[in-house]
């Protein structure tokens, strides 16, 4: 039997390489993709997939509860899968207001929407997926195991904070009103259509055109990082297999530091402009092109404030019961990410010029 799923944050960063993967995954559902395009929300993430007609897209705000709950029951919404979220930490610390308005407020509204289609309406089979991140659980000791999923939340800056309120909602509209929700804590993810404010898409593409790589501290801050497509794959499974009002860590199995990871893109961009001479036409800025190593681009920063130094997910109960396991290591994930960046420069170069 064929879903209808309504994807909010269709058009940033993780709920777009979602809506490409489901679409291609499952072809005989229909995708509503629904996201206000505000900072991170780029429409180009889904231009290739727009003629498709099983795919429609939905200009509008989380926080529009009438919008959300008109086009639910008009379409006959079954399936819920919540990315939209603001969610980079230095803008929460600068600007905490907008986190609470779209990660809480967005959140609720989408809830309640929810609630009144689906309980107070047709009472249909259906599923809220709300999609969370490692951040909410605080910070890891060095010899600390990763994060499990009834690990206690303590959550160190206002993006965490806010994403924390919203895991407790979605648990709250289970146990308060029987809305049948499960959820995911992921990793850092990383792929095709990061936004390149973000580490790994702004070491790429400053590299390519010369500028400054930014390494917070000494840059011995741990994160484990995961390939967005096996974080798609991961949130199939639980929408598939998963228990409803059950939460599962998605994690990649893979820690780095900071400076190994900008070392390693480094390494990779290097052997790629040795390997390919039109690479130093294309990017005449970049160091290689004048004979340097992308490695003397790197500059060592203030830390920004309440930096947490590791996440690590235990991503083992989705492993053991739904059957999980991720597709790419970092070392093979930044390789396609590599390849999708240089092929894609039509894309990014407008964003980092913005």
């Amino acid at each position: 039997m064929a879903n209808t799923l309504l994807v909010t944050g269709a058009a940033g960063f993780i709920g777009s390489n979602f809506v490409h993967y489901w679409l291609g995954a499952h072809p005989d559902d229909r995708v509503i993709a629904y996201d206000a395009l505000t900072y991170a929300g780029n429409r180009a993430n889904l231009a290739s997939i727009e003629a498709n007609d099983n795919f429609s897209f939905v200009h509008a705000d989380i926080c529009d509860e009438d919008r959300v709950t008109q086009l639910m029951r008009d379409e006959a919404v079954d399936t819920v899968v919540h990315f939209a979220a603001e969610s980079h930490v230095d803008r929460s610390i600068s600007g905490p207001d907008a986190f609470i308005e779209t990660n809480i407020i967005g959140t609720h509204s989408l809830l309640k929407a929810a609630r009144t289609v689906w309980l107070d309406g047709d009472g249909k089979p259906h599923r809220f997926h709300h999609v969370s991140t490692d951040e909410v659980y605080g910070s890891l000791a060095p010899d600390a195991p990763g994060f499990f999923e009834a690990q206690q939340y303590q959550p160190n800056s206002p993006y965490s904070a806010s994403k924390a309120a919203s895991d407790h909602l979605v648990r709250a509209y289970l146990h308060t009103y029987g809305l049948q929700v499960s959820t995911s804590n992921c990793s850092n993810n990383y792929g095709p259509f990061h936004f390149p404010e973000k580490l790994v898409p702004l070491c790429l593409t400053n590299i390519l055109r010369g500028q400054e790589l930014p390494v917070y501290g000494d840059g011995t801050n741990i994160r484990d990082w995961l390939y967005v497509e096996d974080h798609c794959r991961g949130i199939e499974l639980v929408l598939g297999k998963g228990e409803v009002g059950e939460c599962y860590n998605i994690g990649g199995n893979n820690e780095w530091n900071n400076l190994a990871i900008v070392n390693l893109l480094c390494e990779r961009l290097d052997a790629r402009f040795a390997a390919d001479p039109s690479l130093r036409e294309n990017y005449p800025d970049a160091p290689q092109s004048r004979g340097e190593s992308a490695d003397s681009l790197i500059r060592f920063v203030t830390d920004r404030a309440g930096h947490d130094w590791r996440y690590a997910i235990d991503a083992s109960r989705i492993m053991s019961e739904l059957g999980y396991a991720p597709a790419e290591t970092f070392e093979t994930g930044i390789e396609r990410t590599i390849d999708w960046y240089l092929a894609n420069e039509a894309w990014w170069r407008p964003l980092v010029q913005a």
